[in-house]
C-alpha cells in the first residue's frame, strides 16, 4: 500500500476533446490538458500550478473545442503523450500517495476511462475528493454550482481563462483553501 501523504492536496482539472454535439464516429474524448494546482494543507495556500498539454491519441481538436478551451490542434500536437503525463503525476507530484481533488466526478472518470482504454497505469490513489460536493455541503447550498458560480458565491474572482485546466485547477484550489481556512476559525 502506498504511503499516505496529507501535506498537500493536488487539485486537478482536465480539458478533453469535445464537439458541439455527439462524439464523431471513430473518435473518443481524449484529455488534452491536465491542470494541476497544489494546495498546502497547513497554510490553506496555493503553492504551485502547472498545465500539462497532452497530445490526443484517439481524436482531434474541433473548432468548438478550440472556442471553449483556446487550445488548438497545433497546441496539442506539441504536447506529450497521455502515458508521459500520467507518469509526471506519479513521479513529480506523488499523486498515488496524496489526496487529489476535482470539481465533480468528470475528471476522475475521464482518467479512469482513458487509462483503461490506453492501458496506462492510473496515476492516482483511491482518495479522490469531489470539491463540488464538499463546497456545496459546507456552504449549505440547495444544489451543486459550477465552478464559476461557486467563485461568485465565495466572493472570489475567476482568475485566468475559464475552461483552461491550469486556470480552473487554480480557481478550484482557491475554493478548497477557503474551506480549509474557514474550518480552522
Amino acid at each position: 500500500m502506498a504511503k499516505r501523504l496529507l501535506d498537500r492536496i493536488l487539485v486537478v482539472d482536465v480539458e478533453a476533446t469535445c464537439w458541439d454535439g455527439p462524439v464523431p464516429e471513430g473518435q473518443a474524448n481524449d484529455i488534452i490538458e491536465i491542470g494541476i494546482a497544489v494546495l498546502d494543507v497547513a497554510t490553506a495556500e496555493r503553492v504551485d500550478r502547472r498545465g500539462i498539454i497532452v497530445r490526443p491519441e484517439r481524436s482531434s481538436v474541433s473548432p468548438f473545442c478550440t472556442e471553449l478551451t483556446t487550445l488548438t490542434q497545433e497546441d496539442v500536437d506539441a504536447g506529450i503523450s497521455f502515458a508521459e503525463a500520467c507518469a509526471i503525476l506519479r513521479t513529480e507530484y506523488r499523486a498515488h500517495e496524496r489526496v487529489w481533488a476535482s470539481w465533480g466526478e468528470y475528471d476522475r472518470q475521464q482518467f479512469e476511462r482513458q487509462c483503461a482504454a490506453l492501458g496506462v497505469p492510473y496515476p492516482f490513489g483511491t482518495r479522490h475528493l469531489n470539491a463540488k460536493t464538499l463546497y456545496s455541503l459546507a456552504r449549505a447550498l440547495p444544489r451543486e454550482p459550477g465552478m464559476a458560480g461557486a467563485l461568485a458565491d465565495a466572493g472570489l474572482p475567476l482568475e485566468g481563462t475559464h475552461h483552461r485546466g491550469v486556470d480552473d485547477a487554480w480557481n478550484i484550489a482557491a475554493l478548497l483553501g477557503g474551506l480549509l481556512a474557514a474550518g480552522r476559525s
